[in-house]
């Protein structure tokens, strides 16, 4: 049997007395949820076999959300296919009986238009991302505790390719006192290195031959902090990949950042970091980024790159 379909409020609230009149399965959690925006892909998948194998019953969410896209963003083109979406989710290992999809329309979420009251990012929802998509953090927070205030989830499940994301919706739980426990899953890539994304549909073949100049600058950069560079230098590493024959377009940041704190690091820092890179390919976007381990920095004359 297929999952439930749940198109507005109440029957999503109805999906949910279901589950809960269910017998436990003894799961860490009674329910967990993976939101997304549609157009799944096997990253995607890939979080709701996770979310099966730590909760009881597990919640999907599809839903474009409107708050989180600035002026002249993709909001209008970007791929809808509930279809596609329910026939993948009721593959082997994913969707059953018990499950949910909701798939609510902006009126449904927004009944009153957009909403006065809104969540604040603070300051990680104004670097990187935030800088470059202003407000973007905002709007994704937004929707997020909404959706954990509607389907009241143990787990909500999140992949890593959005790793400022994540690490907002983290401090958005610790700040507020969400009692959700946030899952980070690893990034999916295809065969040849590019992070598994919504968006890559837009990619012509040489775009996308291009776009796996951000995969290349991940390991060229992770080769160099492992041999021991600087910060300064792994980030120019990076860069030179990106830019350099077959690379990207334009580049909005290569940053190495604390993991938990996203703040740049210090030039002698070593220890755990992350690379977050943003480029753009042809019209599309695309971000993606590593964990790198800092051997032994040095201090370097190089500015920073973003």
């Amino acid at each position: 049997m297929r999952p439930a379909l749940a198109a507005d409020v109440a029957a999503l609230a109805a999906a949910l007395e279901a589950q809960d009149a269910r017998p436990e399965r003894g799961h860490e959690h009674r329910r967990a949820v993976v939101m997304t925006m549609g157009a799944l892909h096997a990253g995607h998948l890939s979080l709701v076999r996770r979310a099966k194998q730590i909760a009881d019953h597990v919640v999907v969410t599809i839903f474009v959300n409107p708050l989180q896209f600035g002026a002249g963003e993709d909001l209008e083109r970007y791929p809808r296919d509930l279809d596609g979406d329910l026939a993948l989710l009721a593959g082997p290992g994913l969707l059953e009986a018990g499950d949910v999809v909701f798939a609510p329309t902006p009126e449904v979420m927004y009944p009153a238009g957009e909403p006065a009251v809104r969540v604040s990012a603070g300051r990680i929802g104004t670097i990187l991302e935030g800088a470059f998509r202003p407000g973007h953090l905002d709007g994704v927070l937004t929707v997020v505790l909404k959706l954990m205030h509607l389907t009241r989830p143990g787990a909500a499940l999140f992949g890593r390719k959005d790793a400022q994301q994540l690490a907002a919706v983290r401090q958005l739980v610790r700040d507020l006192d969400v009692p959700v426990e946030v899952v980070g899953v690893p990034i999916v890539r295809d065969d040849d290195g590019l992070a598994l994304s919504s968006r890559n549909a837009y990619l012509s073949p040489d775009e996308r031959r291009r776009a796996l100049s951000l995969s290349r600058a991940l390991a060229v950069a992770g080769v160099r902090a492992g041999e021991g560079a600087s910060p300064d230098e792994v980030r120019a590493a990076a860069l030179a990949v990106l830019t350099g024959p077959g690379g990207v377009d334009e580049v909005d940041y290569v940053s190495l950042v604390d993991p938990l704190t996203f703040d740049d690091l210090a030039p002698t820092h070593s220890g755990p970091a992350l690379l977050a890179l943003a480029a753009h390919v042809g019209r599309t976007r695309l971000i993606d980024n590593a964990d790198l381990t800092l051997r032994r920095a040095r201090p370097s004359g190089a500015h920073q790159l973003r």
